[in-house]
């Protein structure tokens, strides 16, 4: 089978033939989906490195290749691995797959699971949003922030999308966010729209400081990335002084320590999913032999950047 394989951390990617996976549910992959952590995988930079060569690649969509593990030879499954999904087949364990509902197109189904699971946790359980309560989300056009504004919407909160041009803006406006701004002077910006009793932050960097200080007495500063490549440090006497808490969400700490939370907040995404209520946006969708210029996208893309596998599958 085809599939990307990175040989050395830190590139190049090449697209060879290997030999099909072993173990657990084989399936021949339609779209894969291109996420900052895949990124970091293949730079070695990653807080769990991989064992080169590899075939990077953590999300994925496609049909089952044979019956067994409770699926069936054509069930069309959406998944997530630490690595394996840019492949014409990957092989995971069935906890790691989920059928696509009949009306959802592959496509979304690929750009579903890990944006959208990693939004919806830090609103729902760790943020706990409540009805009226201000959520300001820090990169807001991108995969997890643009899934973060519909969650939050769908929570009845009112959203504070902030954004780094435009067109990223205009997109959030159009998700529905109440208000979009830029970052600069953001920390003024949030305290003249009343301040932030939830702040979503995907990116990192200088601006995180700038959302804390921008926040409501009591809010809940919620950390789920670092898309800029800064770790940010941030003076914990705001946090003091504003009775702020300070947050993360990591899928492997809660599938560590409270997995029964996780799997039920899970099923919660799944049925918004099913429903039809979560609309994942796609930006770009680029041939697996593109891998690199689809790695590239990175903090431009609005939305989710995919590889399209197989056709037709």
């Amino acid at each position: 089978m085809r599939a990307v394989r990175c040989h050395t951390l830190g590139g190049p990617l090449v697209v060879e033939e290997v030999p099909e996976p072993r173990g657990g549910v084989p399936v021949d992959v339609r779209f894969a989906a291109v996420n900052f952590a895949d990124v970091l995988v293949i730079q070695g930079a990653y807080q769990v490195k991989a064992e080169v060569p590899f075939t990077p690649g953590s999300e994925f969509a496609g049909v089952v290749a044979r019956d067994g593990h409770g699926f069936g030879a054509g069930d069309r499954v959406f998944g997530s691995a630490f690595t394996g999904a840019y492949a014409e087949r990957v092989a995971v364990p069935a906890a790691g797959l989920h059928r696509i509902p009949a009306a959802v197109p592959m496509e979304r189904a690929a750009a579903f699971g890990v944006s959208h699971a990693t939004a919806f946790n830090a609103l729902r359980l760790v943020a706990d949003v409540q009805e009226g309560e201000r959520v300001t989300v820090l990169g807001a056009a991108g995969a997890v922030g643009l899934a973060a504004v519909e969650l939050a919407l769908l929570m009845g909160a009112e959203v504070i999308a902030v954004a780094s041009s435009e067109e990223k803006r205009a997109a959030c406006a159009e998700l529905g966010a109440h208000t979009v701004l830029p970052y600069e002077n953001l920390k003024r910006a949030l305290r003249e729209a009343g301040g932030a009793d939830v702040v979503v932050d995907p990116v990192g960097g200088p601006h995180s400081e700038q959302a804390l200080r921008g926040m409501r007495w009591g809010g809940r500063f919620v950390s789920v990335g670092f898309a800029s490549g800064e770790i940010p440090a941030v003076p914990l006497n705001l946090a003091m002084l504003k009775g702020v808490t300070i947050h993360g969400f990591d899928f492997g700490g809660w599938a560590r320590h409270d997995r029964e939370k996780l799997a039920a907040a899970r099923t919660e995404l799944h049925r918004l999913f099913a429903e039809g209520a979560v609309h994942p946006r796609i930006h770009a969708v680029h041939p697996l032999d593109e891998v690199d210029a689809a790695l590239r996208v990175g903090r431009d893309a609005i939305g989710k950047v995919l590889l399209e596998v197989a056709r037709g599958v």
